[in-house]
């Protein structure tokens, strides 16, 4: 029968705050990582170069054909019979950011094709270099599009930490099983990781919120149509 009394002590429990806080910080660490790889394929997919957009491609259809799963287990256990011998949060770092930057490429890529090709010419126009052109013109635009997609990539990542449980970092689902194995009150344990997933997913949808207003602004509200010039040239005699 579902204790309620044990479930809400498990809510202020320490040792799983304590897991939450490392899953927060592995979901921040893996989008930063992420977004930063992902910016990078992105490019050498859009390049001309065939040996770059070749590697990208192939790199996407790698990552994006696997469980994440697997490539936990493989770069966690794989890696060490080659000789390069990780810890358990540096493997789930890079089997996350690996994977999460395979999908952000993709995100990105949109972003890059949602941009009128007149943006880039009117800069080199005016004289701006690639690397100028890219920072000042097209990433802002780029960021405005991509922050809906990006935020849904943001709420299955930190869903996703919980995977890397199975090579027994501590963030909060792994502690939540240690709890269940010691006090075997495995529903009410489920619950409260539940809940603390749906906490920390509802903060992030307020922040998305923000920034989909901050990169917004400037730019007509979805459905807003101008009148017509003749009508206005009506109304203006």
């Amino acid at each position: 029968m579902f204790d309620v009394r044990a479930f809400l002590s498990y809510l202020t429990n320490a040792y799983l705050l304590e897991g939450v806080v490392v899953t927060i910080g592995l979901t921040v660490v893996t989008m930063i990582i992420g977004l930063i790889l992902g910016t990078a394929l992105a490019l050498m997919r859009m390049s001309k170069n065939a040996a770059l957009s070749g590697f990208a491609g192939i790199y996407i259809w790698a990552f994006r054909g696997t469980p994440l799963l697997v490539q936990l287990v493989l770069i966690y256990t794989g890696l060490p019979q080659v000789g390069i011998r990780l810890g358990v949060l540096a493997s789930a770092l890079l089997a996350l950011s690996l994977n999460e930057a395979a999908y952000l490429s993709e995100t990105i890529r949109a972003g890059f094709n949602g941009i009128p090709k007149g943006q880039a010419e009117a800069a080199k126009a005016l004289g701006l270099s690639r690397w100028h052109t890219l920072r000042l013109v097209l990433m802002p635009q780029v960021a405005r599009l991509i922050i809906p997609p990006l935020g849904n990539s943001l709420n299955g990542l930190l869903k996703a930490t919980s995977l890397a449980s199975v090579i027994s970092l501590e963030e909060v689902m792994r502690r939540s099983q240690v709890l269940m194995q010691e006090k075997f009150e495995v529903l009410e344990l489920y619950c409260v990781a539940a809940v603390y997933y749906l906490i920390l997913t509802t903060l992030w949808n307020l922040v998305q919120v923000r920034l989909e207003r901050h990169y917004g602004r400037g730019y007509a509200e979805p459905g807003w149509q101008p009148l017509p010039i003749q009508a206005r040239t009506v109304e203006a005699v």
